[in-house]
């Protein structure tokens, strides 16, 4: 089974903090009222985006605090993928282990404008801009991060009979 994943993109720009992916003063408010404050530093995010969309964002991606609401918060409104020049460690990590497909790719955000369709071809590190035409390639990922997407996130994958 191939990850394919295709949105409409939002573009974002350099050291996106988890705090603006999941802003503390939103974290114990009920999900209809928190989801309005995801990236909220983005005027039409919250009003916009649609499950299956994409972000494609700069340099150094979730950085800020080790919070694990960011990538999950991303996951359950739905975000097919994050692409991005590079990523906080502990973000793609987070990412990652929650199957939340993530993929550095040096030059990506000069490809793509706010909403235009991206395909990422995940297991072949492969980006197209499918409004434009434009393709890039990213390093390839190990298979042990490709498979623990694959599977679901880490705590599937340790179920799973492997």
């Amino acid at each position: 089974m191939s990850i394919i994943v295709r949105g409409k993109v939002w573009k974002l720009g350099d050291n996106v903090s988890t705090d603006y992916i999941a802003p503390g003063f939103a974290l114990d408010k009920p999900w209809e009222e928190r989801k309005k404050h995801i990236l909220h530093t983005h005027k039409a995010f919250a009003e916009g985006f649609q499950p299956g969309d994409v972000l494609v964002a700069r340099n150094n991606f979730g950085c800020g605090s080790n919070r694990e609401e960011a990538p999950a918060d991303l996951r359950r409104l739905g975000a097919g993928c994050v692409v991005a020049e590079s990523f906080d460690r502990t973000f793609f990590r987070n990412s990652i282990a929650i199957a939340l497909p993530v993929m550095a790719c040096r030059g990506v955000s000069e490809i793509f404008e706010e909403g235009d369709i991206l395909e990422l071809d995940f297991e072949n590190a492969r980006v197209k801009n499918l409004t434009s035409g434009k393709e890039i390639q990213g390093p390839p990922l190990v298979q042990d991060l490709i498979n623990i997407v694959k599977k679901g996130g880490i705590v599937a994958l340790l179920k799973s009979d492997k």
